[in-house]
């Protein structure tokens, strides 16, 4: 669509604000701090989503520009007297301190984008996750679909950014053409247990057929058939009640707006309805998203420390958690790498390291000072830290962690004993 990013339509909201206010990334940050802050909410802790098409298409200078921006639209939020910094590290350093502190930086990109070099500049910037526009693992449905894809380039996307430390979130499409319902659950299945995959985070997004698409044509032709509502809630069922521990189910469906769909499902609302369908039929999905503390947070009740090891295609992944007995409210999880002693790493800083990629307390967000009642600043990510730098040790005989820390987290991890070498927060054990 004329002056919209690929993949990005009029009426979604997020691309709306985008095209207002002429993708100015500052603008952005503001306004959206502001429209947060109108309805109540508490923006000491950030997290930032650049979203709009391949991220690593762009100029490495306009992509440094746009984020450092960002950072000081996060700095000067607040306050009467507006600064610029001159470089991107300076806008990164203030934020270490700032009111408003960037705790998290996800950008999206192409699988045949990332290598080692793209890896570095990523972490130039200060990005901790990553969404890969991966849509199937098999290679006759990414052939047919045209996407310039194969299942090695997934792999190998995967494992370089596992090596930098990042989250890995794929985007996956069931019904695409030339898929079917057996077929897409067996993707699925593969995702989460081929060791060459298993992302951290997923967002699932039906395919909708829209005018002006080659897909259209092969609807009006009578070649392609979406699947019915019914249909697609039941697979999306069967998908969600198998998913492992560690995954979370970021988004399902997309904010297309439901005037712009030929066909395919325009139900804006369908995470909720499987939910429904799966407490009707006493049916439990295990992701993230399902189990995370919310508003029921009692302080009174027991919590139990969980581990999970599986495989992954350079090393093994150990998930951590703090959840109830019965597994139904998690508090907090860390997630540790550890990298096989025949791979190499990307960064100097990392090697004979293990690696956290990801550390997190639910529940409501609490402000940099502390607040009653709540998961967070309760010591539970302490707690995880000491047991990843025991098993560091212990199982695994090294003497080095370290941190994907987002640099508005940079200050918590210092105060564990951490320092900043490279892009990462290391610590001796």
């Amino acid at each position: 669509e004329s002056g919209f990013p690929k993949s990005y339509l009029k009426g979604e909201p997020a691309a709306d604000r985008a095209f207002d206010l002429n993708y100015d990334p500052y603008l952005q940050v503001t306004k959206r701090l502001e429209m947060l802050v109108g309805q109540g909410h508490n923006v000491d802790k950030m997290e930032l989503r650049i979203i709009g098409g391949t991220w690593s298409f762009y100029d490495q200078a306009y992509k440094k520009w746009f984020v450092k921006r960002c950072f000081e639209a996060a700095n000067n939020f607040g306050k009467k007297r507006i600064h610029r910094q001159n470089s991107l590290l300076m806008a990164q350093k203030q934020n270490e301190k700032a009111k408003v502190r960037i705790v998290g930086l996800s950008v999206e990109t192409r699988p045949d984008y990332i290598t080692e070099k793209e890896v570095k500049n990523l972490r130039q910037l200060g990005v901790t996750m990553v969404e890969l526009g991966v849509q199937s693992v098999f290679n006759d449905i990414l052939l047919i679909n045209q996407t310039g894809l194969t299942e090695e380039i997934i792999a190998q996307a995967t494992k370089i950014l596992r090596k930098g430390g990042f989250k890995i979130l794929y985007h996956l499409m069931p019904n695409l053409y030339g898929s079917n319902r057996k077929k897409d659950l067996l993707m699925f299945q593969k995702v989460f247990n081929d060791k060459q995959f298993k992302p951290d985070w997923i967002k699932i997004y039906p395919v909708v057929v829209m005018e002006n698409t080659k897909l259209y044509q092969l609807w009006k032709e009578g070649k392609y058939q979406p699947y019915s509502n019914e249909q697609l809630i039941n697979l999306l069922i069967e998908v969600k009640k198998s998913l492992p521990y560690w995954v979370r189910v970021a988004r399902i469906v997309r904010d297309i707006p439901a005037p712009r769909i030929a066909a395919g499902t325009k139900i804006s609302n369908l995470r909720e309805i499987i939910q429904r369908e799966m407490k009707k039929k006493n049916l439990v999905c295990h992701c993230i998203r399902c189990r995370e503390i919310r508003e029921s947070y009692n302080p009174k009740e027991k919590v139990f420390l969980f581990r999970e090891d599986y495989e992954v295609s350079d090393g093994k992944e150990i998930f951590l958690t703090f959840e109830n007995k019965e597994r139904t409210k998690l508090y907090s999880l860390l997630r540790l790498h550890i990298l096989n002693k025949n791979e190499q790493s990307i960064f100097k800083s990392l090697k004979e390291a293990s690696l956290i990629r990801e550390i997190r307390t639910y529940g409501e967000l609490v402000p940099l000072e502390k607040k009653d009642f709540a998961p967070q600043h309760r010591g539970l990510g302490k707690k995880l830290i000491k047991e990843s730098e025991k098993i560091t040790m212990k199982e695994f005989n090294l003497d080095k962690i370290a941190v994907i820390a987002s640099v508005g987290t940079r200050d918590y991890f210092r105060k564990q004993g951490f320092r900043l070498e490279e892009s990462y927060m290391i610590k001796k054990i």
